[in-house]
C-alpha cells in the first residue's frame, strides 16, 4: 500500500445522532517530548460514544484541567458515525482534532500511511507513565510495522458470553464454561419469555463493519470459515461462511431482540441492562456497566463465559479502544499529556473511587489486577476477560492461515467498506428475511474487487 492511500470511510447507519460537544478542563500527563507546543492550553478530542468515554468527559474537568491548566474539548459520536468522522478528518489531513479515539484495526494501516504520531518515544520518555505495564497484546496490536506504538490503550477488550443468572435458575437451565454455538442456540429457544419481552439473546444486527460484524465475523472463524483465504481467494459465499451468518440471522430472529437490525453495542447493552435478554454475546468492556449498580437492573446477577465455539478452541476477538494523535495536530505535547493522563495508572484509580471499581477502563494494565478494590469489584468477571484477550489469537483466529492479522476483521484498508457494505445486506436478512445466500453472493462479488488489488 502506498502511504497516501485513503481508508473507506466507514458507513454511518445511527440517524440523527447529536454531537456532544463538551469543553473541559484538564490535567497534565508526565514529561513534554517531541513536536509541538507545550504551552497550549485548548485540545480537541474525538472519541466515541461508549460508557468509559463518557467518565472521562465527566471526569477531565475537575482532575485533569485543574492540574494542568489544559481544557479538552470532547466530541462524542457514536461508533458508526465516529469511524466515518475520524477517517474522514486523518485520511484528508483535516487537522480537526488533536486526539482521537480508534482502535486495533486502524492504527497499524495509518501508522503505515503515515498520518499518526508514534508514541513511543513519549511514553518512553515519561517517567510516570510505565509503558511496560501495559498488557503485550494491547501493544502489539497498536503498533506499527517499525515495532512502535501509535496509539494507546484506553480499555482492552475480548468478547465473551453474558447471561442473566436469575433467568436461568427459573428456567432450571445451566451454563457450560465454555459453550458451543449450538448449546447457545439451544438455551435461547429455552430462556427467552416473549409474553414478558424478554428476548433469549441479544446480538448486533446494526449494519457496520465494526457493529455487526466485529461478534458475526468471530462467529464465521469457529464455523471454519474466513473473508480471504492465505492467497486472497474469497470465501464470503464458501459453505462455512454461509453457515455462520445463516445460524447467527436464524438466531437472531427465533430469539433475538426486537429491532436486531438496528441493534447496536449500545442497544445491546441497555436490553441486557434492563433484563429484557437472556443472554448477550459482545464485548468483555460491557461488564464493568453492567455491574454497576446504578447503570443496570442486572448489577450482581449476571455470569460470564468464554466466547462460543464450534471448530475452534477459542473465538473472543481482540480489540482496544485507543487514543491516538494525528500528524496534523499543533499542539502534540499537550496532547500526549492528556493521552498519558487518559490512559495512566492514576486515571483507573480515578474512576475507581470517584465512578465505581467496576467501571474501571481495564484490559490494558497488568498491574490494574493487582487492586484489591478492582479484583474484588470485577471478581464476576475479570478472570474471564484476561485469559480472552491472552487467548484471543489475531495471526490464527480460525480453521486456515489467513493473509493478514485480524480476528474480527481483516487488516486492510478496503475492509470498512466491504464489511459495512456486507452489513447491510444481512441486515436485510435479519430484518425481512431475505435469503443469506443472495446476501452473501453479493458480497463474494465484492471481495474479489478487493482481491484483485493483492493477488498481484
Amino acid at each position: 500500500m502506498g502511504r497516501r492511500r485513503r481508508s473507506a470511510p466507514a458507513l454511518a447507519f445511527l440517524a440523527g445522532a447529536a454531537t456532544v460537544a463538551l469543553a473541559l478542563s484538564g490535567c497534565s500527563g508526565a514529561g513534554d517530548t517531541g513536536s509541538g507546543s507545550g504551552s497550549d492550553k485548548t485540545i480537541t478530542a474525538l472519541m466515541v460514544g461508549n460508557p468509559q468515554m463518557e467518565d472521562i468527559a465527566k471526569l477531565t474537568a475537575d482532575n485533569f484541567t485543574k492540574q494542568t491548566g489544559i481544557t479538552v474539548k470532547f466530541t462524542i459520536l457514536p461508533e458508526n458515525e465516529l469511524r466515518d468522522k475520524v477517517t474522514q478528518d486523518v485520511a484528508t489531513q483535516g487537522g480537526q482534532y488533536d486526539v482521537a479515539t480508534i482502535g486495533a484495526y486502524e492504527v497499524p494501516i495509518w501508522a503505515k500511511n503515515g498520518w499518526l504520531h508514534e508514541l513511543s518515544s513519549y511514553a518512553d520518555s515519561d517517567s510516570g507513565y510505565d509503558k511496560g505495564d501495559l498488557l503485550d497484546p494491547m501493544v502489539k496490536s497498536l503498533s506499527g510495522e517499525d515495532g512502535k506504538m501509535y496509539a494507546a490503550p484506553f480499555y482492552g477488550e475480548s468478547s465473551f458470553l453474558m447471561y442473566n443468572k436469575d433467568i436461568f435458575a427459573a428456567k432450571g437451565l445451566t451454563m457450560p464454561e465454555r459453550p458451543t454455538w449450538q448449546q447457545v442456540a439451544d438455551l435461547a429457544a429455552k430462556a427467552e419469555d416473549k409474553t414478558a419481552g424478554v428476548a433469549g439473546i441479544c446480538l448486533r444486527g446494526l449494519p457496520g463493519w465494526g457493529e455487526m460484524f466485529a461478534p458475526l465475523t468471530t462467529v464465521v472463524n469457529t464455523f471454519g470459515g474466513t473473508w480471504f483465504d492465505k492467497d486472497w481467494t474469497p470465501k464470503v459465499n464458501a459453505p462455512e461462511f454461509t453457515d455462520a451468518v445463516k445460524f447467527y440471522v436464524d438466531l437472531i430472529r427465533q430469539h433475538g431482540e426486537s429491532g436486531a437490525s438496528q441493534a447496536g453495542f449500545t442497544e445491546c447493552l441497555n436490553t441486557f441492562g434492563q433484563g429484557k435478554a437472556a443472554m448477550w454475546y459482545d464485548a468483555t468492556s460491557a461488564a464493568g456497566t453492567l455491574e454497576d449498580p446504578n447503570a443496570s437492573k442486572v448489577a450482581g446477577k449476571v455470569g460470564y463465559v468464554y466466547a462460543p465455539v464450534v471448530k475452534t478452541k477459542s473465538s473472543g476477538w481482540l480489540w482496544a479502544w485507543a487514543w491516538a494523535m494525528p500528524k496534523t495536530t499543533k499542539k502534540a505535547d499537550a496532547a500526549w499529556k492528556f493521552i498519558s493522563w487518559a490512559t495512566s495508572k492514576d486515571y483507573e484509580k480515578l474512576v475507581g473511587e470517584k465512578l465505581g471499581w467496576s467501571r474501571v477502563p481495564a484490559g490494558k494494565r497488568k498491574s490494574t489486577y493487582d487492586i484489591p478494590q478492582y479484583t474484588d469489584s470485577a471478581k464476576a468477571f475479570s478472570d474471564v476477560t484476561l485469559k480472552a484477550i491472552e487467548e484471543a489469537d489475531p495471526v490464527n483466529p480460525g480453521v486456515q492461515p489467513r493473509p493478514t492479522v485480524g480476528v474480527q476483521f481483516v487488516d486492510i484498508p478496503e475492509f470498512a467498506d466491504l464489511g459495512t457494505k456486507v452489513s447491510q445486506d444481512v441486515a436485510a436478512c435479519i430484518a425481512n428475511g431475505t435469503p443469506v445466500d443472495q446476501a452473501l453472493a453479493n458480497g463474494q462479488k465484492l471481495a474479489e474487487d478487493v482481491a484483485k488489488k493483492y493477488r498481484k
